[in-house]
């Protein structure tokens, strides 16, 4: 068996799907493992450490590619008509494991399909608890939460903390977490962290006693129908028109006394909902910030502009692309450790074959094409497909959206 590991070419894409831990794990297994050589070189993995590890360095990616039985990326491959076609080096009958955006790229799953490339998105894995250590949207998102609360201190032009000095008493920044999903989770655990006072919103019901576990105050109209907003698959429901404008009033009350608004709400294969209008941010103090975490989405502050922080009617709005990626390193160890995960069990004792069996729900969940055809039922319009999951007004989507809460210590009971 046969894994390689190849570089990342997309714009602002810095991680690498493999690291030394789980390179030593796959040799481990009996696997042969190659990695395209650089490709690690902007997660501060240099191709010693991989070939320390026990992987063979490939002077470019047709070369790493030639005989792999698995190939490992980040992001989906580029095919033709994008700046390169990675995808032409691929021979048929290969296994590609990646986040593919697959339910808002149509063209690339077509393009897979015709390569006879057996392809996994990642991004779709079921949300049970078996496959919660595979989960690439919580460990990518619970850092991006992180970081989003630094790049607003990095922004924002006071302290965190309440600071008592001799000269005065400097207050503490006042932080608003829209959504709470693993990045909202994240961002408030932060933001407590460094001194800030901090509320949150979300319409599921649920999600208020995670909130206050963390320290942080709950902000929504609690009234009977939110009492029900929530379904028995932990999904939001979607709101009445008179509760959504009572929600929208609160919220734009709350942001006017922020200085500090973090966006999380994330819908798949559809745009980010609008969470915060122009003029929720004319009502909003001048310095203060915005951190869009959905900005490549579309952004849920339609001023948001992606890879960019921009002055709008005095409030910085922060739209940095490809958030944890800024944090390269451990973005890519626990990308690849996901993937270890994923693989593990479909990887006999003696490195031979891949086994995969398309009973089994992970697969079922992921595997978007084989033996030439689209096989998700989601991407072929079944009626297995599931319902895609409703925005509502208060920055949350369904909690398996924004990204599922897996590896957070807040998680629920079911692991979503």
């Amino acid at each position: 068996m046969k894994i390689a590991i190849l570089n990342e070419r997309r714009p602002n894409e810095t991680r690498v799907a493999g690291s030394p831990e789980v390179v030593k794990k796959f040799v481990d297994l009996g696997a042969q493992v190659v990695v395209e050589e650089s490709a690690g070189a902007d997660s501060s993995m240099p191709d010693s450490v991989f070939k320390d590890a026990g992987a063979m360095i490939a002077k470019d990616a047709k070369s790493a590619l030639q005989g792999a039985d698995i190939v490992l990326k980040v992001q989906r491959p580029m095919i033709a008509g994008e700046s390169a076609d990675e995808l032409s080096n691929f021979a048929s009958g290969q296994v590609l494991v990646c986040q593919m955006s697959a339910l808002s790229e149509p063209d690339f799953v077509d393009a897979m399909a015709k390569s006879g490339v057996t392809g996994f998105a990642m991004e779709l894995l079921p949300r049970i608890t078996r496959a919660q250590s595979m989960d690439i949207l919580s460990s990518q998102s619970n850092l991006a939460g992180y970081k989003s609360v630094l790049d607003a201190a990095s922004e924002f032009g006071r302290a965190f903390p309440m600071m008592m000095t001799a000269a005065g008493t400097i207050p503490p920044a006042r932080v608003f977490v829209m959504g709470v999903g693993v990045a909202g989770l994240q961002a408030i655990a932060t933001a407590r962290r460094l001194g800030a006072i901090v509320s949150a919103t979300d319409v599921r019901p649920a999600t208020k006693e995670q909130v206050e576990s963390l320290g942080a105050t709950f902000v929504a109209v609690e009234d009977d129908e939110f009492l029900q907003a929530q379904t028995a698959g932990g999904y939001a429901k979607e709101m009445s028109p008179d509760y959504q404008k009572k929600q929208m009033a609160l919220v734009a009350e709350t942001i006017q006394k922020q200085d500090i608004v973090i966006c999380t709400a994330l819908i798949p294969g559809r745009p980010a909902p609008v969470l915060i209008d122009e003029e929720m941010v004319k009502s909003m103090k001048a310095g203060s910030v915005i951190v869009d975490l959905a900005v490549e989405a579309g952004g849920n502050c339609p001023l948001s502009e992606m890879g960019k922080v921009v002055v709008k009617h005095g409030v910085k709005i922060v739209g940095h692309a490809n958030v944890p990626g800024r944090l390269a390193d451990d973005a890519s160890k626990l990308f690849a450790k996901n993937l270890l995960n994923f693989l593990t069990p479909m990887l006999n004792g003696d490195g031979g074959e891949l086994e995969i069996d398309e009973d089994d729900e992970i697969i079922k969940g992921t595997m978007v094409t084989r033996n030439g055809e689209i096989v998700h039922a989601a991407l072929r319009g079944t009626k297995d497909e599931a319902p895609a999951p409703e925005p509502d007004d208060s920055g949350s989507v369904d909690p398996k959206s924004d990204d599922p809460v897996s590896d957070d210590p807040v998680s629920d009971e079911k692991g979503d």
